[in-house]
């Protein structure tokens, strides 16, 4: 199952030129050092070409992920006009204000949500107890997370 979603994801990759795992140790796979690790082996299990890998293995939560992925694209030299962001659906709106935050505005963040084993969509969400809580629990963490960034974002996009 948890391959499956990997893949499906990495089939949308193929309309980048390169992709960007991001996550360092996460104790859920500890078979792997990082999360990166773990994403790297899928895609290259995939047939994705190693040089179109690029590394960001230090990230712990998701401004991290944001800040780490879009350092290793300056240090690369690389130009982004469009970035795909690939997340789990309920986690897709704070990981796009995330992005949105951290990046410059004159990239464009498309949003590509992807379910996962505890299938949580937007037709669903509110029919289980635990559903539920995870949705929630996103929402506070939006509140928490751009408490102080809201104003930034509006200046950004002036």
């Amino acid at each position: 199952m948890k391959n499956r979603i990997y893949e499906e994801n990495f089939n949308r990759c193929k309309l980048a030129k390169y992709i960007l795992p991001s996550g360092g140790y996460n104790s859920k796979i500890p078979e792997y050092n990082s999360e990166w690790q773990f994403l790297y082996d899928i895609a290259i299990n995939l047939g994705v070409p190693n040089e179109a890998i690029l590394k960001e293995d230090k990230a712990t939560h998701t401004f991290e992920n944001a800040e780490f992925s879009y350092e290793v694209i300056r240090k690369q030299g690389i130009k982004v006009d469009k970035a795909i962001l690939v997340c789990k659906t309920f986690h897709a709106r704070r990981a796009y204000l995330t992005y949105k935050t951290v990046f410059p505005p004159s990239v464009k963040i498309i949003v590509s949500p992807v379910t996962d084993g505890k299938d949580i969509r937007k037709d669903n969400w509110f029919l289980d107890v635990n559903k539920t809580k995870r949705v929630m629990s996103e929402v506070i963490k939006i509140g928490k997370y751009f408490e102080n960034h809201i104003p930034n974002l509006a200046n950004k996009s002036e």
